[in-house]
């Protein structure tokens, strides 16, 4: 199959990392926000850091919320991209993508917060996107918020609280971590995603 990757830009994310990331994997990703060229893509990323509000009037602005929601093809959220993918956000009160259902919470304080730094992802149910990782691999987390674990949830993670580490539901992924700093398992999951259909 012939990728045609890309990420969307809707501000705060390193691309460039996430694109060297991918190109470790044999995939050339392209950056930007122009629907058409989503719309035209095999494979859609959707990284994000920062803050929720902030991050949805950047979408909305642009129109691509809308696209976001009437892709079919395999979509990962990374970070705060995988918190858009829900219903809403306790961060800002903010109203997300609604492509799964759920809400966004805020982390407790303990044992900090925010949460930063390597943990463990846990398999809860199998799914493509972790094939040929361990059930306790380690990936790297920088956040405040999560989503709790739900009938979506395909890893868990524990950080004062247990959360979802990773989704998916039909063509829709997302992960809280970063794999583009995740190493040799973050190359594996990005991997994983490209050879999703």
């Amino acid at each position: 199959m012939n990728v045609r990757a890309y990420i969307i830009a809707a501000g705060g994310a390193n691309y460039g990392s996430l694109r060297e990331a991918c190109r470790r994997v044999g995939v050339e990703a392209e950056v930007g926000d122009d629907p058409a060229r989503i719309a035209a893509a095999t494979h859609v990323i959707l990284p994000g850091v920062g803050n929720a509000a902030h991050a949805m009037h950047a979408l909305r602005s642009r129109d691509l919320d809308r696209v976001l929601r009437s892709l079919t093809q395999p979509l990962l959220g990374i970070c705060l991209g995988m918190q858009l993918l829900f219903e809403r956000s306790a961060e800002g009160d903010a109203q997300g993508l609604g492509i799964l259902p759920g809400a966004v919470q805020r982390l407790p304080m303990a044992p900090r917060w925010p949460h930063m730094g390597w943990n463990q992802a846990r398999l809860t149910h199998p799914h493509a996107l972790f094939d040929g990782i361990a059930d306790d691999d380690w990936f790297y987390f920088v956040h405040g918020y999560a989503v709790p674990v739900t009938a979506q949830t395909i890893a868990s993670t524990d950080h004062g609280t247990v959360f979802a580490a990773a989704v998916a539901h039909g063509h829709v992924a997302g992960v809280q971590f970063h794999p583009e700093k995740s190493a040799s398992a973050g190359r594996r999951l990005l991997k994983n995603f490209f050879a999703l259909v």
